[in-house]
């Protein structure tokens, strides 16, 4: 019998995608699959449109907002497949994913960790751009932390297949986390790994910056202090894998891409940011925000600037959005007219 694989999505808020997230899980060409879902706490008709889908092998449960991590623990502890795939309710996996990975599980220890090619889009999946990066190759944990420490890369959450052994050994995800908690959960995945094993053939479509998502960044103390914590663990399992000059120079360049997330609003943290860079015999210099910021910087300080580029970050994001938008209208409205034609 083929192992079961346990496909685990939080939710919040989520009505406009959950639909098509709980069906791409349903499409999933492996034959032995499960699939949970946790709303937490949506205020919209994230749970109601979930429950469509209650059958056998589909398990939908509500419960009060606890946060992404405390709904993805739950998930898991009600789950019982031998791997684990997470999934974000307004991502959508290829039909292949799964397959694609469990392929490679058949000849390789429980240890290895499983990745896959992930492609962004906002409201149309056949546009997704997949953008290799230096992460999409097999590296063993400390090479592969490193370069995503050094480089700013990431995996998308959903790209991961792990083996239920790989989870145990990893733990919980950290409830104290409300930004990045994906980040530093699997860095755990990783530190207890025998290293990556990237699948180029299993894909994941990414929506890029929703803003259901329960990955949303509003910018609050609770999130910055959550970021901070995440940059600060990040640090310690890298040299927990390798102390040497070159991780610590990995470190405190790690620390520097992250410090301008702080400045100025949290000079506490940027205090203990510098604290951890001088532990590691370095030192963070002031950010600057610079390119065509440059001049309002200069006339009217960091801050300024900082909020300047944020708000044009937004309304070109805004215009983006709109425009896709448009466009994925469009498109449906050519192919219900197909539909209605052949119909006829």
């Amino acid at each position: 019998m083929e192992p079961l694989v346990s496909i685990l999505i939080p939710a919040h808020n989520a009505a406009r995608w959950v639909a098509g997230t709980l069906q791409s899980a349903l499409d999933q060409t492996w034959p032995r699959k499960e699939i949970i879902l946790i709303d937490d706490g949506s205020v919209d008709d994230t749970l109601a449109i979930a429950r469509r889908f209650s059958s056998d092998i589909v398990t939908i449960v509500g419960q009060e907002k606890q946060g992404a991590a405390a709904a993805r623990n739950r998930a898991l502890a009600l789950s019982k497949g031998e791997y684990i795939q997470w999934l974000d309710a307004d991502d959508i996996l290829a039909r292949d994913k799964i397959a694609k990975q469990m392929e490679q599980t058949k000849a390789s220890s429980k240890r290895l960790l499983l990745s896959g090619a992930w492609g962004a889009f906002i409201y149309r999946s056949s546009k997704a751009r997949f953008i290799r990066t230096p992460l999409w190759c097999d590296l063993s944990p400390v090479e592969w932390l490193s370069t995503k420490m050094e480089q700013n890369h990431h995996m998308q959450t959903a790209t991961w297949l792990v083996s239920r052994e790989l989870t145990g050994l990893a733990g919980p995800w950290d409830v104290r986390l409300s930004l990045d908690d994906d980040g530093e959960y699997f860095c755990r995945v990783l530190l207890a790994s025998s290293g990556v094993h990237f699948v180029p053939e299993a894909k994941v479509f990414y929506r890029a910056a929703s803003s259901t998502s329960l990955r949303n960044v509003d910018g609050s103390n609770e999130k910055l202090e959550s970021f901070f914590l995440s940059t600060q663990l990040h640090v310690q399992y890298l040299l927990s894998l390798e102390n040497s000059e070159r991780a610590r120079f990995i470190c405190l360049k790690y620390l520097q891409r992250r410090v301008r997330n702080f400045v100025p609003e949290r000079p506490d943290l940027v205090d203990k940011i510098e604290k951890i860079a001088d532990r590691l015999g370095g030192r963070i210099a002031s950010p600057e925000i610079g390119g065509r910021y440059f001049f309002i910087e200069r006339l009217v300080g960091y801050a300024a600037a900082k909020r300047s580029r944020s708000l044009v970050r937004r309304w070109k994001w805004s215009l983006i959005r709109s425009w896709d938008r448009a466009l994925a209208r469009l498109e449906n409205g050519k192919e219900n007219n197909h539909t209605r034609r052949g119909a006829d």
